[in-house]
C-alpha cells in the first residue's frame, strides 16, 4: 500500500507539503495541491488523505455531487435535497461533475477538505481511487439515481423498469410498431436499466424487435443526435422515437429535423423518459415519463442522515408517472 512518502516522491515535493495537502490545509500552493492529489490518485493512496479528517468532528455539512446540473432532473433533485437538509439543520454543498469522472474526483477531494458529514452522490461511472478513499474512511454515502458496481450504499432513484413499461404501453395504445429507441450509456446503471427494460418489454407491447431501430448516445443531446442519425442511415423509418432521457430526446428530435425536414419529422411521434416543461410547447407536444426528482432528493437526504446518526438506510425506487400529450390524451 502506498505511503505518504511515496506520494511525496511521485509529486516531487517534501513529505510535509504532501501531508499538508492531504490533510486539507490551505497553506499550500495550487501547483503543489494539483501534483500531490494527482500522485495520490495514481498510487491509490487512501490511508492518510483528507478522508481521514472527515470523521474527526461533526460539521453539519453535507456534500451533493450531481452528474449534470444543466439537467432539469438534477436541478429539481438538488433543490429538494437542499431544502430537506436545511429543514433538518444541515448545510448542503452542491457541486457539478458535468458527466466527467475526473471532474467528479476533483470535487470529492474538495468535499473531503471541507470535512463533510456525508455525501449524496450521482456517479459518473465505476469506483475511483478518490471514492475508494471516502469508502475506506467510512464516510456515510448514499447514491442518487445511479448505482456503482461493487459499492454497497443505499440507492435512491427512479423506477426505470416501471417508467419504460409506461412508455411502451403508451406506444402500443398509439398503434406504433416501428419504434426507434435512443438509449444512454450502458456504463451508467440508468442507461443499462432502461435499455434492458425496453428489450424485455417491446415484443409484449407489439413493438418491432428489429435491433436496427436501436442505438445509444451519452445522455447528452449531441451524442443522441449522432445515434439517431445512425438509425436513419440504416434505412429504417420509425413511426415513433423513444428517448431515454430529456437530453437524448432533444438530440433525436434535432437530428430528425435536420435529416428529414421539419414536416416529415413532425409526423414521427416522440416519447421521452424524463419530462421537461418545454415538451408541452413543441409541435406536436412530446409525451413523457415523469420522474419524481424532488422525492428522490428528499429521500436521499433522509437516508443519509440516518446513516450519519449511526442507523441503517434502505434503498428506495420512486415511482414514475406518465404525461400523455398526444391529441387523444390531452384533456
Amino acid at each position: 500500500m502506498a505511503t505518504i512518502k511515496d506520494v511525496a516522491a511521485r509529486a516531487g515535493v517534501a513529505v510535509g507539503t504532501a501531508s499538508r495537502v492531504l490533510s486539507g490545509s490551505p497553506q499550500t500552493s495550487a501547483d503543489s495541491r494539483s501534483r500531490v492529489l494527482a500522485a495520490a490518485r495514481e498510487l491509490g493512496y487512501i490511508a492518510h488523505g483528507p478522508a481521514r479528517s472527515l470523521r474527526r468532528a461533526r460539521t453539519d455539512v453535507l456534500g451533493l455531487l450531481v452528474s449534470d446540473i444543466r439537467s432539469p432532473f438534477f436541478s429539481e433533485l438538488a433543490h429538494a435535497a437542499e431544502q430537506e437538509a436545511r429543514a433538518r439543520g444541515y448545510t448542503l454543498l452542491l457541486a457539478n461533475a458535468n458527466e466527467d469522472a475526473e471532474q467528479a474526483d476533483a470535487v470529492l477531494d474538495a468535499f473531503a477538505s471541507q470535512r463533510i458529514d456525508g455525501l449524496l452522490l450521482s456517479p459518473q461511472g465505476p469506483r475511483t481511487p478518490r471514492l475508494e478513499a471516502l469508502l475506506a474512511a467510512k464516510l456515510p454515502i448514499v447514491l442518487l439515481n445511479r448505482a456503482i458496481e461493487g459499492v454497497d450504499a443505499p440507492l435512491y432513484g427512479t423506477d426505470n423498469a416501471g417508467g419504460v413499461a409506461q412508455a411502451l404501453a403508451w406506444l402500443q395504445r398509439r398503434g406504433h410498431r416501428d419504434v426507434a429507441f435512443i438509449g444512454g450509456p450502458e456504463g451508467f446503471s440508468t442507461g443499462a436499466e432502461r435499455h434492458d427494460a425496453y428489450l424485455a418489454g417491446r415484443e409484449a407491447h407489439g413493438i418491432s424487435t428489429d435491433d436496427a431501430l436501436i442505438d445509444a448516445g451519452d445522455f447528452l443531446a449531441d451524442g443522441a443526435a449522432e445515434a439517431m442519425l445512425r438509425v436513419l442511415d440504416r434505412g429504417v423509418r420509425p413511426t415513433a422515437v423513444f428517448g431515454a432521457n430529456n437530453q437524448t430526446t432533444l438530440g433525436a428530435m434535432r437530428a430528425m429535423r435536420e435529416r428529414l425536414g421539419a414536416e416529415a419529422a413532425s409526423r414521427i411521434e416522440v416519447v421521452s423518459f424524463d419530462d421537461v416543461e418545454w415538451f408541452a410547447f413543441t409541435s406536436p407536444p412530446v409525451s413523457a415519463v415523469r420522474n419524481d426528482a424532488p422525492a428522490i432528493g428528499r429521500a436521499g437526504v433522509r437516508g443519509l442522515l440516518d446513516l450519519i446518526d449511526g442507523g441503517t438506510a434502505a434503498s428506495q425506487r420512486i415511482a414514475t408517472s406518465f404525461v400523455d400529450r398526444s391529441e387523444g390524451g390531452r384533456a
